[in-house]
């Protein structure tokens, strides 16, 4: 398992890992009943603290994309129920929201015009 991380991008570090695990699993890199390694070991090897490998982990295990065993492993899971990769959407939704927010006000618009243009958007 191949995980990059931006240190520099507003996505948290968790989120990317949780991404980078979905997308190596659509991309057929990752299949079903693959063991992933250990929170201790990825941290490691990304240099980044246990409890931001384990969080990516707990919210892959809670949307049930992995399942953990203690003592066996963190596997890739057959199939995910439909639906289940919808908690794991609203952190990566966050931080694209408030990165395209920070952007539009960079550039000058107000909350109001941006929020006025997402309504009309939607009656369109």
């Amino acid at each position: 398992m191949k995980i990059i991380l931006n240190m520099r991008s507003d996505v948290p570090i968790y989120v990317q890992i949780v991404e980078q695990v979905q997308q190596q699993i659509t991309a057929g890199e990752l299949k079903p009943g693959d063991q992933l390694p250990t929170v201790r070991a990825l941290a490691a090897d990304l240099r980044v603290n246990f409890n931001t490998v384990a969080r990516a982990y707990r919210m892959l295990d809670e949307a049930h994309i992995i399942s953990t065993h203690q003592g066996r492993g963190t596997y890739i899971l057959d199939e995910s129920p439909p639906g289940a990769a919808s908690p794991l959407q609203t952190p990566s939704l966050d931080a694209l929201a408030q990165r395209f927010l920070d952007e539009m006000l960079r550039l000058g618009f107000t909350t109001d015009q941006v929020i006025a243009y997402f309504v009309k958007k939607a009656q369109d």
